[in-house]
């Protein structure tokens, strides 16, 4: 089977909703400032995952249009949220995650993507252009995809580590492999509390407040065994020998393993874990707009999108990118997996979401 061929099941099973998605869009993105392709209206305030732009493409930009890029970043989909949804943040374009997209959408915190100023978007592959969190990305342009799971330090824990979520959650393992003190968990409620439910046998988008009890009594019994909840430098600690597993994404456990002295593994374990496409959005009270959607347009030049993926090594939904990432990125089943029968979107619970960050706040207390 193509390695596409469960993604485009995931999202052409909403594919009827991209009926609805343009009613009304044009009524709603003529009530804010309307942008020419490459305008812009003064510096840009980026907010961000940590380690996920090449900074040659900033310095690119700025030199091509005159303009600052600063960029700030966040570690997870909620602190993000937290910040920009209380109004007047100052930050003019986003990254969010697929299920924190439709949860925007419906708090009015970010506008439609202008086609006349984005003309790029059409460079986004047919299999990302109608995701259902966003259906008909009317509000969104795919940015990047990957999977998170399991990164090990295979020289310190040995090479026959099980893969498996019990690496991070289960005590006899943790004895086994010396893991005691060495394990890392994001600091992400979605993510963290999603991989407990996977390794439970559940849904990461349970709604059920017996199953999510159930996962946050694993992440209490774990926290002892626990040396940080990290978004930022999960991967760097385990290169850096402080921890010897970590939960964390795909990509930057890869770039980070370039640099490390020792043998190392990532994989998505074998309950299963999440597959996310992060997304640019600009924000519905962005002090720069235009300058916003100019670097939308720069990022999803088919080069640009290129060398993005080629920096980052997560997989690139730029269908126009794809002749020019390097063959090595595109042949690495971490970067693009053969098999997505194991993985699972986040998907935005509505009004469960806060018992998802209750449940892991109470578990680290």
């Amino acid at each position: 089977m193509s390695k596409w061929m469960r993604l485009v099941a995931l999202f052409g099973a909403f594919s009827l909703m991209a009926v609805a998605a343009g009613c009304g869009s044009d009524e709603e993105t003529s009530s804010f400032k309307q942008c020419a392709e490459g305008e812009t209206d003064g510096d840009l305030n980026f907010y961000n995952w940590s380690e996920y732009m090449d900074p040659d493409l900033i310095t690119a930009f700025q030199d091509q249009h005159g303009v600052t890029v600063t960029e700030d970043f966040y570690p997870s989909n909620e602190e993000m949220h937290g910040k920009v949804g209380v109004g007047n943040s100052g930050y003019d374009l986003i990254v969010p995650s697929d299920y924190m997209v439709s949860i925007l959408i419906a708090d009015g915190l970010i506008q439609p993507v202008q086609e006349a100023a984005v003309p790029n978007k059409g460079n986004v592959a047919e299999r990302f252009a109608n995701p259902p969190y966003d259906p008909g990305a009317v509000y969104s342009a795919a940015y990047q995809w990957g999977t998170t799971g399991v990164g090990v330090d295979l020289g310190a824990a040995g090479g026959d580590v099980p893969k498996t979520w019990g690496l991070l959650f289960d005590a006899d393992l943790a004895e086994q492999y010396g893991l005691s003190g060495k394990i890392s968990l994001l600091d992400d409620p979605r993510e963290t509390m999603g991989a407990a439910l996977k390794y439970l046998g559940y849904s990461l988008n349970s709604t059920s407040k017996t199953e999510l009890a159930e996962a946050e009594a694993v992440i209490a019994d774990a926290v002892g065994r626990v040396a940080a909840f990290d978004s930022d430098q999960y991967s760097e600690l385990v290169v850096l020998g402080e921890t010897i597993v970590g939960h964390g994404y795909s990509g930057n456990f890869l770039w980070d393993f370039e640099e490390g002295e020792s043998t190392y593994d990532y994989f998505v374990p074998d309950e299963g874990g999440t597959i996310w496409v992060d997304n640019m959005a600009v924000l519905a009270d962005a002090p720069h707009p235009c300058t916003a959607f100019a670097f939308m347009n720069f990022l999803l030049d088919a080069q640009n999108g290129a060398q993005l993926t080629n920096y980052n090594w997560y997989a690139s939904p730029n269908g126009a990118a794809e002749p020019h990432i390097d063959q090595e990125v595109l042949d690495n089943p971490i970067i693009y997996p053969t098999d997505m029968s194991k993985l699972e979107f986040i998907a935005d619970t509505g009004d469960f979401e806060i018992e998802y960050t209750d449940a892991l706040s109470r578990a680290r207390s």
